[in-house]
């Protein structure tokens, strides 16, 4: 009797260092995988965010993780002293109790506490993203199969460009991960409102960008918009996320977000290489 019940300790401290141990390793290896801009191998986090629904969205995914932890390795601690506590060898007679009002009680109100402590910040996170502010630069963006364009309001010059799948030796020699470069850039200034106006000039298509927190779909004969301010230089990419046909996976999105000195000298240089839309892009009213 006390050589099984030394084996049912050793056995429960290894089921619990394990899970221990697991999320030690969870944890340490998201931190340590992030990437910006773009995936990284074995990644297991989401890319760093660079925009405040970014950041709001991170921060609430992980709440959501430490609050899954927490009732996982409660549900084990929980089964672990049934298993271990009330088992036929050591409560030869079984309980009989149906009812415990306490317990009911308990049951009930502390679950209720989990969702409003998840909806709090959720609702935080929605507001973030439904609210308009005041646009520093506007973008039309049309996805076509498969590739997107991208137009500028005659403000800044009034041009457009197709952002087409760069491949082969071009794409090695941009230094552009394979599959995520595109021959021309979406260009945007640093800590400045962007607000981009999608739609599709065929079928549904979705442009998203993980490090900028959001992804908006892209309907024929429907406008949708969206908004981000991004509070970091660098190249970004990212992917249609509709399925939209057979060449889905090769319609990258890459946006770079530079200074404004930067921002004003790429648009003297596109006006002159980009085509020039005569009667300027059409913009839905927006503030």
């Amino acid at each position: 009797m006390g050589m099984a019940r030394a084996q049912h300790r050793r056995f429960g401290r290894a089921i619990l260092g394990g899970a221990a141990a697991l999320a030690a390793f969870l944890t340490g290896t998201a931190a340590f995988a992030a990437g910006t801009g773009q995936p990284e191998p074995w990644q297991m986090d989401l890319q760093k965010p660079v925009t405040q629904v970014a950041t709001e969205i991170y921060n609430f995914h992980h709440l959501l993780n430490v609050i899954m932890l927490a009732i996982v390795l409660l549900v084990l601690a929980l089964l672990l002293v049934v298993i271990f506590r009330f088992n036929e060898r050591k409560q030869p007679v079984p309980s009989r109790t149906t009812h415990n009002t306490m317990l009911e009680v308990a049951w009930t109100i502390v679950p209720v506490l989990i969702l409003v402590a998840i909806a709090i910040p959720s609702f935080r996170v929605l507001r973030t993203q439904l609210s308009d502010p005041k646009a520093d630069l506007m973008v039309k963006v049309v996805g076509h199969a498969w590739y997107w364009s991208y137009e500028y309001p005659k403000e800044v010059g009034g041009f457009g460009f197709d952002a087409n799948l760069l491949e082969g030796e071009d794409q090695e020699k941009s230094g552009q991960p394979k599959l995520l470069a595109t021959d021309n850039i979406m260009v945007v200034p640093v800590n400045k409102i962007v607000k981009i106006q999608v739609t599709a000039a065929d079928v549904m298509h979705s442009w998203a960008m993980p490090s900028f927190g959001f992804k908006i779909d892209a309907i024929p004969g429907r406008l949708n918009q969206f908004w981000f301010k991004a509070e970091r230089e660098g190249t970004y990419h990212g992917q249609c996320s509709e399925l939209c046909g057979q060449r889905h996976a090769f319609m990258p999105i890459t946006v770079r977000v530079v200074s404004d000195e930067a921002f004003q000298a790429w648009l003297t240089e596109a006006k002159t290489k980009y085509a020039r839309l005569d009667a300027g892009a059409k913009f839905a009213s927006a503030r």
